[in-house]
């Protein structure tokens, strides 16, 4: 079951809905039918990425639902450990699954239950370890908890209906997210010749641009009529998959978050500063 985003990506009051931290990681389901199973929302088995995981007392015939992080010292989700534990067979960084739904139990199909009910389920599923937790709901002003999780800097909030069914391979409204975006600004250098893509830039003090990554959504067709209306003005030189370009247009970008060496995390167009 896949997410909406809320509108306009506020998060709103209401008795028919809950709300639960957003948590910075991986997608995992956790299959305990004939054998314990991992694996991705496309399907992909990792059991064998994440032995720490292999050790639960799930009965059997249950599947769960959440999401496999990597904390820091702060003990808050770190998108770029948990990637890199997750391509790199060296990286030796513990994981742990937060589950937060939970699809069978003891061999019997609760998707077609309320999301009240199922969580009821999942609390009795398994007792929480130090590699396996469960994500714990607010049941109060969704608008309140999302501006604590701004202030401590994390990803965001999901609000999800009581009442609602699991919606296999469905992105539904009855669950929506609603993102912590960083705001920033940034410099428009560069174009990819063949997909859509901006390279950005940030001034540095001494007058120089460093590379903060590329823009690839949330630009509209009148967007993108304007900046191709002036590209070829302000390009200066060229390679196979790029052109490079005078540091002259400025964007106002949201981003997940800032990357440790200074990189612009998914960054989204959100308009031009004149």
């Amino acid at each position: 079951m896949l997410l909406q985003y809320a509108k306009n990506n506020e998060a709103f009051d209401s008795p028919d809905y809950l709300a639960e931290l957003k948590l910075d990681g991986i997608r995992l389901i956790v299959s305990n039918l004939e054998q314990l199973k991992l694996y991705t929302r496309h399907n992909n088995d990792v059991t064998a990425k994440f032995p720490e995981l292999h050790e639960i007392d799930l009965p059997s015939g249950t599947i769960l639902d959440g999401e496999v992080i990597v904390t820091d010292e702060r003990g808050k989700p770190d998108f770029e450990s948990m990637m890199s534990r997750f391509q790199s067979k060296k990286d030796k960084r513990h994981v742990t699954f937060c589950a937060f739904d939970i699809l069978r139990y003891r061999g019997v199909d609760v998707t077609g239950l309320s999301l009240v009910r199922r969580k009821e389920l999942l609390e009795d599923s398994f007792v929480e370890t130090e590699r396996y937790t469960k994500v714990r709901t607010i049941n109060g002003s969704s608008l309140d908890y999302f501006e604590a999780i701004k202030q401590h800097n994390l990803e965001g909030i999901v609000i999800k209906k009581k009442n609602s069914v699991y919606e296999i391979d469905r992105r539904s409204w009855s669950w929506q997210k609603v993102i912590n975006w960083t705001y920033a600004e940034a410099y428009i250098t560069g174009y990819r010749k063949k997909e859509f893509g901006w390279l950005t830039s940030m001034q540095c003090e001494d007058g120089t641009f460093i590379p903060t990554g590329i823009i690839e959504l949330g630009a509209t067709p009148e967007h993108k009529k304007a900046f191709n209306s002036v590209k070829q003005r302000l390009s200066y030189k060229e390679d196979k998959n790029f052109a490079y370009m005078e540091p002259l247009i400025r964007v106002r970008v949201k981003t997940r978050n800032w990357t440790k060496n200074g990189m612009l995390r998914s960054p989204v167009f959100v308009e031009y500063i004149l």
